[in-house]
């Protein structure tokens, strides 16, 4: 009898690990704000303990050579739910690059997201945390695809009290963000009043607290993932996890405050890799790790000007709000077992090829009635094959700044390395750099390689006249002017 419930049990396990590798499989993002591609062990960080995320990276693929659309908020999120070009949706503005509280616009209807595609299989889809496609009720998660939010609208430094077009045209800073900056600067542990930054926390559509206990936003967040997770083991789920930080101000949850040895960004980030923790907990004790993928990255790199309390970029040049390598190459991790092949990609991907490769592990087809920038990456994934993005375009401010072939990477247009809010820098002739041996971008290598970059031109002005409503006129550096 005893051998009898034995072989029956081993026939269960058996059943349910082949019954995950075989169904359609689940989707998690967890998605940062302002994390620098330096601020994981895994990526080098020699302070700030990931446990739980160099794990996933050791069980899963760490992509080394992974890409954001655009090196801000709005825009980067748009891109990732969507596989376009911000600038194909009208997310990217050069003046208010990013919406705030008193902005009237969000993520247009037509747009399809991730979530919308996955709902042709009955997903079931939550979208928890930073939202920032727009906070007016039409342009909510729920008016794209997401079965309920959860989260701040915005980021989380943004106050409506405060904040206006006229603050922002005058080139000022709301008075708490100015004090926020001074005392940082002296005091790498500070961590403001909840009651500074007076940030809604929205469920559905409804604002259930203003201001937003930020202290235990962290710990919220991951509550209500689990919570779905657990709500929804018997059905297939998209969940769209995107903290609020580590984006300024920085707040640490009572257990975790205090608690590292590299200050309050420590704190956060530990926090964070934490929470990466309990959510693949969740997978595992629902018996779903075997058969969902998780991607864990951020929207843009560090915020460079905050210090401490920015963040690094590790090896690569500068961060946040530019197109030089910190501004839009991310730490990035799929995990998946029994669905991701165990190893380390060295080789391009891009937050705009999600939608595609979902799509494809899901048995889905794209919407063929609109331009799409992804690549399908989920032979990658399954087998590490090679990767099909062999080429990446760098847009900022609604401006084409750079293009990267391969390993080349040529820029006409930059932004200043710290205070990226400065007008565009046009280039008094193109700068060239190989990222296979100078990923700092430190050296220029256009002089002797005029025939590269009069190639790569011509690739920057094929990309203008593809993308809706732009022309070539954009591109300062015509073909027929250069090398002569």
């Amino acid at each position: 009898m005893l051998r009898f419930f034995f072989i029956i049990f081993i026939s269960f396990v058996h059943f349910n690990i082949y019954a995950q590798k075989d169904s359609i499989p689940n989707f998690i993002i967890i998605f940062c704000d302002d994390l620098g591609y330096g601020d994981l062990g895994i990526f080098g960080n020699p302070i700030i303990k990931t446990p739980n995320l160099d794990r996933m990276a050791n069980e899963g693929q760490k992509w080394t050579q992974f890409y954001v659309a655009d090196p801000v908020c709005t825009p980067s999120r748009a891109a990732l739910l969507t596989g376009r070009y911000p600038i194909r949706s009208g997310m990217t503005s050069s003046e208010l690059p990013v919406f705030f509280p008193f902005s009237s616009k969000g993520l247009k209807s037509k747009e399809i997201t991730i979530a919308e595609i996955l709902k042709e299989k009955k997903y079931k889809t939550a979208a928890i945390g930073k939202w920032h496609l727009g906070h007016l009720p039409e342009f909510l998660p729920q008016e794209q695809g997401f079965d309920s939010y959860y989260g701040i609208p915005y980021s989380n430094d943004m106050d409506s009290k405060t904040q206006s077009p006229q603050h922002f045209s005058k080139n000022s800073k709301v008075e708490s963000m100015g004090v926020y900056f001074q005392k940082t600067r002296d005091d790498e542990n500070y961590e403001p009043d909840k009651e500074v930054f007076q940030v809604p926390l929205i469920e559905n559509k409804k604002v259930i607290e203003r201001p937003a206990d930020q202290k235990t936003i962290t710990k919220r967040y991951t509550q209500k993932a689990i919570e779905f997770i657990n709500n929804n083991k018997n059905q297939p789920f998209f969940l769209y996890l995107a903290h609020s930080m580590p984006h300024i101000p920085l707040y640490a949850s009572d257990d975790f405050l205090g608690s590292s040895s590299g200050g309050l960004y420590s704190d956060v980030i530990e926090e964070i890799d934490w929470s990466v923790g309990e959510v693949l907990n969740a997978l595992k004790e629902n018996n779903l790790d075997k058969n969902t993928v998780v991607l864990f990255s951020s929207d843009n790199g560090p915020w460079l000007r905050y210090e401490k309390h920015g963040g690094s970029a590790g090896p690569l040049r500068a961060g946040k709000g530019t197109t030089f390598e910190g501004g839009q190459r991310v730490p990035t991790i799929f995990w998946g077992p029994s669905k991701v092949k165990p190893g380390v990609v060295h080789e391009m991907g891009s937050t705009l090829d999600i939608i595609n490769t979902f799509s494809s592990m899901a048995g889905l087809d794209l919407p063929n009635d609109r331009k799409m920038d992804g690549f399908d990456l989920s032979k990658v994934l399954t087998h590490l094959d090679s990767s099909p993005r062999d080429i990446f375009y760098y847009w900022g401010f609604a401006e084409l700044h750079a293009v990267r072939k391969n390993n080349l990477k040529l820029h006409i247009k930059q932004r200043q390395p710290v205070n990226y809010g400065s007008p565009t820098i046009k280039l008094d002739s193109p700068e060239l750099y190989d990222l296979s041996t100078d990923f700092s971008e430190k050296y220029d290598i256009s002089d002797k390689n005029q025939e590269v970059v009069i190639d790569m031109l011509k690739s920057l002005e094929n990309h203008l006249k593809d993308v809706q409503d732009s022309t070539p006129d954009q591109l300062k550096y015509r073909i027929k002017d250069y090398g002569k």
